[in-house]
C-alpha cells in the first residue's frame, strides 16, 4: 500500500510503530524515510521554524528514555534537546538512562496484563524517578505516557507530578504566532 501511494515518509509518535516501518517493513519491499515526533520537533526549533517561550512552569523535569526510541534505535538528543528548549536547560537523568534505560513495562504486551508476584515494572520505573523529586515526568511514547501516569496514580502522586510528552511541554510553549513551512 505505501508503495501504491508513494509513501515516502512517515512521522510517528509510537517508538515502537517507528522501529517497525524503520526496520522490520523493509522485508516487505517497504523503503520509507521514518521520522520519529521528537526527531521532528527538535529539527523545527533547531531551524526557528517553531518560536518558543522558555518557561519555569515545568519545574524539574525528569526524562524517561523508551526502549524503542533509545536502546534499539538509538535516538537519544532530540527529545533532551527539545525539553532544554523550553526549560533552558536538560532534563535531569534517572539513575537508569540511554543505553541502559529501564523499561517502562508496557513492552511485549505487559501493557495489558496484571503482575501476579512482585512489584509492577511500571511502579518501579516510577518510583526511581519520585526520588529525583521531579513536577514533571518526560516521556516520549504513548505506552510510557500511559505506564507512567498509571504508576504515578498508584504511587499518589498525581497531584503533585504530572506525565508530558516532549511534544505537549513544546506544544505548550509555542508563540501564538507560529507559522510552521517546511
Amino acid at each position: 500500500m505505501f508503495q501504491d501511494r508513494g509513501v515516502k515518509k512517515v512521522i510517528t509518535e509510537c517508538p515502537h510503530c517507528y522501529s517497525t516501518l524503520k526496520h522490520d517493513y523493509r522485508q516487505y519491499g517497504a523503503q520509507l524515510d521514518v521520522i520519529h515526533h521528537t526527531e521532528l520537533i527538535n529539527d523545527l526549533i533547531e531551524r526557528g521554524k517553531l518560536k518558543l517561550n522558555q518557561t519555569s512552569d515545568l519545574g524539574k523535569v525528569v526524562f524517561h528514555d523508551s526502549c524503542y526510541l533509545g536502546r534499539y534505535n538509538t535516538i537519544y538528543q532530540p527529545p533532551r534537546k527539545a525539553v532544554a528548549s523550553v526549560t533552558g536547560q536538560l532534563p535531569v537523568e534517572m539513575e537508569r538512562h540511554h543505553s541502559k534505560s529501564f523499561c517502562c513495562g508496557a513492552g511485549g504486551g505487559r501493557m495489558w496484563m496484571e503482575e501476579s508476584v512482585g512489584t509492577r515494572i511500571n511502579n518501579t520505573r516510577v518510583e526511581e524517578a519520585l526520588k529525583l523529586d521531579p513536577r514533571t515526568l518526560c516521556v516520549c511514547c504513548p505506552y510510557c505516557m500511559t505506564m507512567f501516569e498509571d504508576g504515578v496514580k498508584d504511587e499518589k502522586a498525581q497531584d503533585k507530578v504530572k506525565v508530558k510528552d516532549v511534544a505537549e511541554i513544546v506544544a505548550d510553549s509555542l508563540i501564538s504566532d507560529n507559522m510552521i513551512t517546511m
